[in-house]
């Protein structure tokens, strides 16, 4: 069987191509460290400004503790057609109540099982990113994406 020849991406169309996968997929693979032992698990991304992610969790979480400890995160998208795109970025708390208003009014699964920002478990999460990359599927090959996009 041939390898199949991957799309094409130009670098004026990759942020846009790349933003896509963010579109589509809204269930992101979240890299931290436990320690020097890397722990990975899939997350609810609620929103993403350009290449800002912002996702919740719980206070008692593993991952929570861990991104307290080492804020240095990846998260890994993988759409329907294989396309990636990583993220590395830095996970900060967020604590501004406009932001996790936001966070509430755009996701009803939080609103389901938390209720409230206001809830003591409740943690939202911005990762801010340091880097971007773009694979197609059997491209074998990243491209960096511009921060500005």
């Amino acid at each position: 069987m041939p390898k199949p020849e991957p799309r094409p991406v130009t670098p004026d169309e990759l942020p846009a191509v790349a933003l896509a996968v963010l579109d589509r997929h809204r269930y992101p693979m979240l890299a931290t460290l436990d320690g020097n032992q890397p722990r990975v698990r899939p997350v609810t991304a609620t929103w993403h400004d350009g290449f800002t992610v912002y996702f919740a969790s719980l206070k008692r979480f593993h991952k929570t503790g861990e991104m307290t400890a080492a804020p240095q995160v990846e998260l890994c998208y993988l759409d329907e057609d294989d396309d990636q795109v990583r993220i590395t970025g830095i996970a900060e708390p967020v604590t501004d109540s406009a932001t996790q208003e936001e966070a509430f009014h755009r996701d009803a699964l939080l609103r389901q099982y938390l209720g409230s920002p206001g809830n003591p478990e409740f943690t939202l999460w911005r990762v801010r990113p340091t880097r971007v990359r773009f694979m197609r599927e059997w491209a074998l090959e990243y491209h960096e994406v511009p921060l500005s996009a």
